[in-house]
Protein backbone atom coordinates (compact mmCIF):
# COMPACT_ATOMS: atom_id res chain seq x y z
CA UNK A 1 0.00 0.00 0.00
CA UNK A 2 1.30 3.46 -0.90
CA UNK A 3 2.07 5.89 1.87
CA UNK A 4 -0.47 8.65 2.29
CA UNK A 5 1.38 11.92 1.80
CA UNK A 6 0.28 15.54 1.98
CA UNK A 7 -1.17 16.53 -1.35
CA UNK A 8 -3.13 19.24 -3.11
CA UNK A 9 -5.90 18.15 -5.44
CA UNK A 10 -9.18 19.07 -7.06
CA UNK A 11 -12.26 18.53 -4.92
CA UNK A 12 -15.62 17.63 -6.44
CA UNK A 13 -19.02 18.22 -4.82
CA UNK A 14 -21.32 15.19 -4.54
CA UNK A 15 -24.08 16.40 -2.19
CA UNK A 16 -26.34 13.39 -2.77
CA UNK A 17 -27.05 11.54 0.49
CA UNK A 18 -26.91 7.75 0.87
CA UNK A 19 -24.48 7.12 -1.99
CA UNK A 20 -24.30 3.35 -1.64
CA UNK A 21 -21.67 0.86 -2.74
CA UNK A 22 -23.76 -0.28 -5.71
CA UNK A 23 -23.74 3.30 -6.99
CA UNK A 24 -19.99 3.48 -6.46
CA UNK A 25 -19.32 0.17 -8.28
CA UNK A 26 -22.33 -1.71 -9.71
CA UNK A 27 -22.65 -5.43 -9.06
CA UNK A 28 -21.77 -6.53 -12.62
CA UNK A 29 -18.19 -5.38 -12.07
CA UNK A 30 -17.57 -7.48 -8.96
CA UNK A 31 -16.29 -10.56 -10.77
CA UNK A 32 -12.65 -9.56 -10.44
CA UNK A 33 -10.46 -9.91 -7.35
CA UNK A 34 -7.92 -7.45 -8.74
CA UNK A 35 -7.77 -4.01 -7.20
CA UNK A 36 -6.74 -2.36 -10.46
CA UNK A 37 -8.93 -1.59 -13.45
CA UNK A 38 -12.11 -0.77 -11.54
CA UNK A 39 -11.73 2.99 -11.74
CA UNK A 40 -13.21 3.14 -15.24
CA UNK A 41 -16.43 1.71 -13.78
CA UNK A 42 -16.65 3.93 -10.69
CA UNK A 43 -20.13 5.51 -10.55
CA UNK A 44 -20.83 3.70 -13.84
CA UNK A 45 -24.60 4.12 -13.85
CA UNK A 46 -24.30 7.85 -13.17
CA UNK A 47 -21.32 8.48 -15.48
CA UNK A 48 -22.64 6.65 -18.55
CA UNK A 49 -25.93 6.05 -20.35
CA UNK A 50 -27.09 2.61 -21.50
CA UNK A 51 -25.11 2.97 -24.73
CA UNK A 52 -21.90 3.66 -22.85
CA UNK A 53 -21.83 7.38 -23.65
CA UNK A 54 -20.74 9.81 -20.97
CA UNK A 55 -23.43 11.72 -19.11
CA UNK A 56 -22.24 15.33 -19.47
CA UNK A 57 -24.20 16.40 -16.40
CA UNK A 58 -22.40 14.05 -14.01
CA UNK A 59 -19.87 15.96 -11.95
CA UNK A 60 -16.85 13.73 -12.63
CA UNK A 61 -17.43 13.93 -16.40
CA UNK A 62 -17.14 17.69 -16.43
CA UNK A 63 -13.74 18.91 -17.72
CA UNK A 64 -12.93 20.79 -14.51
CA UNK A 65 -13.38 17.65 -12.38
CA UNK A 66 -11.77 14.89 -14.44
CA UNK A 67 -8.69 14.95 -12.23
CA UNK A 68 -10.64 14.91 -8.97
CA UNK A 69 -8.84 13.38 -5.99
CA UNK A 70 -11.15 14.58 -3.20
CA UNK A 71 -14.90 13.98 -2.91
CA UNK A 72 -17.06 16.17 -0.69
CA UNK A 73 -20.14 14.02 -0.25
CA UNK A 74 -23.54 13.93 1.37
CA UNK A 75 -24.43 12.06 4.53
CA UNK A 76 -24.06 8.27 4.94
CA UNK A 77 -21.54 7.74 2.15
CA UNK A 78 -20.71 4.11 1.30
CA UNK A 79 -23.87 2.54 2.71
CA UNK A 80 -25.36 -0.65 1.25
CA UNK A 81 -23.54 -3.93 0.74
CA UNK A 82 -20.08 -4.49 2.19
CA UNK A 83 -18.19 -4.86 -1.11
CA UNK A 84 -14.53 -3.93 -0.82
CA UNK A 85 -14.60 -3.23 -4.56
CA UNK A 86 -16.09 0.18 -3.72
CA UNK A 87 -12.92 1.69 -2.22
CA UNK A 88 -10.90 -0.23 -4.83
CA UNK A 89 -12.84 1.54 -7.59
CA UNK A 90 -12.51 4.98 -6.01
CA UNK A 91 -8.79 4.55 -5.33
CA UNK A 92 -8.20 3.32 -8.88
CA UNK A 93 -10.12 6.32 -10.22
CA UNK A 94 -7.74 8.57 -8.31
CA UNK A 95 -9.76 9.46 -5.21
CA UNK A 96 -7.57 9.82 -2.13
CA UNK A 97 -9.98 11.50 0.30
CA UNK A 98 -13.73 11.42 0.88
CA UNK A 99 -15.29 13.99 3.21
CA UNK A 100 -18.77 13.50 4.65
CA UNK A 101 -20.78 13.94 7.82
CA UNK A 102 -20.96 10.14 8.17
CA UNK A 103 -19.93 6.88 6.52
CA UNK A 104 -21.19 3.31 6.63
CA UNK A 105 -18.93 1.43 9.05
CA UNK A 106 -17.66 -1.29 6.70
CA UNK A 107 -16.91 1.15 3.89
CA UNK A 108 -15.18 3.46 6.38
CA UNK A 109 -12.92 0.64 7.60
CA UNK A 110 -12.21 -0.58 4.06
CA UNK A 111 -11.01 2.87 3.03
CA UNK A 112 -8.18 2.79 5.56
CA UNK A 113 -7.22 -0.73 4.49
CA UNK A 114 -6.87 0.47 0.90
CA UNK A 115 -4.91 3.67 1.42
CA UNK A 116 -7.82 6.14 1.33
CA UNK A 117 -8.68 8.69 3.98
CA UNK A 118 -12.36 9.10 4.94
CA UNK A 119 -12.87 12.30 6.93
CA UNK A 120 -15.90 12.91 9.14
CA UNK A 121 -16.79 16.55 9.78
CA UNK A 122 -19.78 18.45 11.17
CA UNK A 123 -22.40 19.54 8.65
CA UNK A 124 -21.37 23.21 8.69
CA UNK A 125 -17.78 22.35 7.78
CA UNK A 126 -18.88 19.93 5.07
CA UNK A 127 -21.11 22.71 3.71
CA UNK A 128 -18.12 25.05 3.62
CA UNK A 129 -16.02 22.50 1.74
CA UNK A 130 -18.95 21.70 -0.56
CA UNK A 131 -19.21 25.37 -1.53
CA UNK A 132 -15.45 25.55 -2.05
CA UNK A 133 -15.51 22.43 -4.24
CA UNK A 134 -18.02 24.06 -6.58
CA UNK A 135 -15.28 26.32 -7.96
CA UNK A 136 -14.25 23.80 -10.60
CA UNK A 137 -10.54 23.67 -11.36
CA UNK A 138 -10.02 26.36 -8.75
CA UNK A 139 -11.41 23.98 -6.11
CA UNK A 140 -7.97 22.84 -5.02
CA UNK A 141 -7.68 21.75 -1.43
CA UNK A 142 -4.65 20.56 0.49
CA UNK A 143 -4.98 17.57 2.82
CA UNK A 144 -2.26 17.19 5.45
CA UNK A 145 -2.74 13.95 7.35
CA UNK A 146 0.20 14.50 9.68
CA UNK A 147 -1.22 17.85 10.83
CA UNK A 148 -4.82 16.60 10.41
CA UNK A 149 -5.80 19.66 8.40
CA UNK A 150 -7.68 20.48 5.23
CA UNK A 151 -6.82 23.82 3.65
CA UNK A 152 -9.44 25.24 1.28
CA UNK A 153 -8.70 27.08 -1.95
CA UNK A 154 -9.20 30.32 0.01
CA UNK A 155 -6.67 29.32 2.66
CA UNK A 156 -9.14 28.46 5.40
CA UNK A 157 -7.90 25.60 7.59
CA UNK A 158 -10.23 22.92 8.91
CA UNK A 159 -8.99 20.44 11.49
CA UNK A 160 -10.18 16.85 11.48
CA UNK A 161 -9.89 13.85 13.79
CA UNK A 162 -8.49 10.48 12.84
CA UNK A 163 -7.75 7.37 14.87
CA UNK A 164 -4.01 7.40 15.76
CA UNK A 165 -3.45 3.78 14.73
CA UNK A 166 -5.15 4.28 11.36
CA UNK A 167 -3.19 7.47 10.86
CA UNK A 168 0.04 5.57 11.53
CA UNK A 169 -0.93 2.91 9.00
CA UNK A 170 -1.77 5.43 6.26
CA UNK A 171 1.34 7.54 6.81
CA UNK A 172 3.52 4.43 6.62
CA UNK A 173 1.63 2.60 3.88
CA UNK A 174 0.73 -0.34 6.10
CA UNK A 175 -2.19 -2.61 5.31
CA UNK A 176 -2.89 -5.79 7.32
CA UNK A 177 -0.11 -7.67 5.50
CA UNK A 178 2.33 -4.82 6.01
CA UNK A 179 1.55 -4.74 9.72
CA UNK A 180 2.23 -8.47 9.95
CA UNK A 181 5.53 -8.15 8.07
CA UNK A 182 6.65 -5.50 10.56
CA UNK A 183 6.74 -8.36 13.08
CA UNK A 184 8.80 -10.56 10.74
CA UNK A 185 11.75 -11.00 13.11
CA UNK A 186 9.49 -11.93 16.02
CA UNK A 187 7.57 -14.39 13.83
CA UNK A 188 10.75 -16.05 12.64
CA UNK A 189 12.07 -16.30 16.21
CA UNK A 190 8.80 -17.87 17.34
CA UNK A 191 8.87 -20.38 14.47
CA UNK A 192 12.49 -21.30 15.25
CA UNK A 193 11.74 -21.83 18.92
CA UNK A 194 8.61 -23.82 18.09
CA UNK A 195 10.58 -26.05 15.72
CA UNK A 196 13.12 -26.80 18.47
CA UNK A 197 10.48 -27.40 21.13
CA UNK A 198 8.28 -29.56 18.88
CA UNK A 199 10.49 -31.06 16.15
CA UNK A 200 7.87 -33.70 15.41
CA UNK A 201 5.38 -31.07 14.16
Amino acid sequence: MKKFETFTGIAAPMPLVNIDTDMIIPKQFLKTIKRSGLGVHAFDEMRFDRDGNENPDFILNKPAYRETSILVAGDNFGCGSSREHAPWALEDFGIKVVVSTSFADIFFNNCFKNGMLPIVLPQEQVDLLMADSEKGENARMTVDLEAQEITTSDGEVIKFDVDPFRKHCLLNGLDDIGLTLEKGDAIQAFEANAAQARPWV
